[in-house]
């Protein structure tokens, strides 16, 4: 029978890593010296040449573990078996975590800022509001596990490898985690084209998070039931709305003349 504390550390081990899957995409990340690799996966029908033989001397230079799997099983790690190319590696990031584990450790009591993404399709723009909210004043993104782009190669690439580093906070569901989030004293916020305060007007001392909607319809309805405070960005010349990417950016760092 396994132990319940072994069952939990074990999960906290692997909510903080990230497969990386693809030959170029595995290779680039094992050249990374800055990154830390938990282990190879390699498909048994591999052929042993090439690339495949690079990454795998490369993983054994690093005193990575190699690991020979099916073709299904290793589809199972990578979660997406038409485009692994029989290649998959474990990188540990250790500011991922669970929104729920965040909310109840030790954190500031006020001034934190969230910024939670509800159906972020695109994976260019899912990256780049990763790299911008990693590099400004924002201190953790809540992903849920579904409707958002996959974390894959083009995710990582749009956000100029900053996803390892970055502060991701992931929840099953977005409503119950902006739910559990209110049950903290957050303040949820989202921008709306007609709202009559100004993002950069906005000065909250509490949790605060701020909802991103998706490219094409904006934020949820089911989500805008939950909104405290909605918010505009000026624009001029007759311009209606932004990109979400460029949205995350004046979030990200508008929040800077809050505190």
């Amino acid at each position: 029978m396994t132990d319940p504390s072994d069952y939990q550390e074990k999960k906290s081990f692997f909510d903080r890593v990230l497969t990386v899957y693809g030959r170029k995409a595995v290779l680039e990340t094992l050249q990374n010296s800055t990154l830390q690799c938990h282990a190879l996966h390699l498909a048994q029908s591999n052929r042993e040449a090439g690339i495949v033989a690079e990454i795998r001397q490369q993983a054994i230079s690093l005193d990575i573990p190699v690991k020979q799997h099916s073709r299904e099983a290793l589809a199972r790690i990578s979660k997406n078996g038409k485009q692994d190319q029989g290649v998959a590696v474990d990188v540990m990031c250790p500011s991922f975590g669970k929104l729920q584990d965040y909310l109840a450790g030790p954190r500031p009591k006020s001034n934190v800022r969230l910024l939670a993404l509800d159906g972020i399709h695109n994976p260019q723009n899912l990256g780049m509001i990763i790299r911008s909210a990693t590099a400004g004043n924002i201190d953790g993104i809540i992903l849920s596990r579904k409707g958002t782009a996959a974390i894959g190669p083009l995710v990582i690439k749009a956000s100029v490898g900053t996803v390892y580093r970055a502060p991701l906070l992931f929840c099953d569901s977005l409503t119950e985690a902006l739910q559990h989030c209110r049950k903290h004293d957050a303040e949820i916020c989202a921008l709306e084209t007609s709202a009559k305060r100004s993002l950069f007007d906005h000065r909250s001392h509490r949790l605060c998070v701020y909802i991103l909607g998706n490219e094409t319809e904006g934020v949820g309805t089911h989500l805008r039931e939950l909104v405290d405070t909605p918010l505009s960005i000026p624009m001029r010349n007759g311009v209606e709305s932004l990109n979400v990417a460029v949205a995350a950016s004046l979030i990200a760092y508008g929040s800077y003349f809050e505190r």
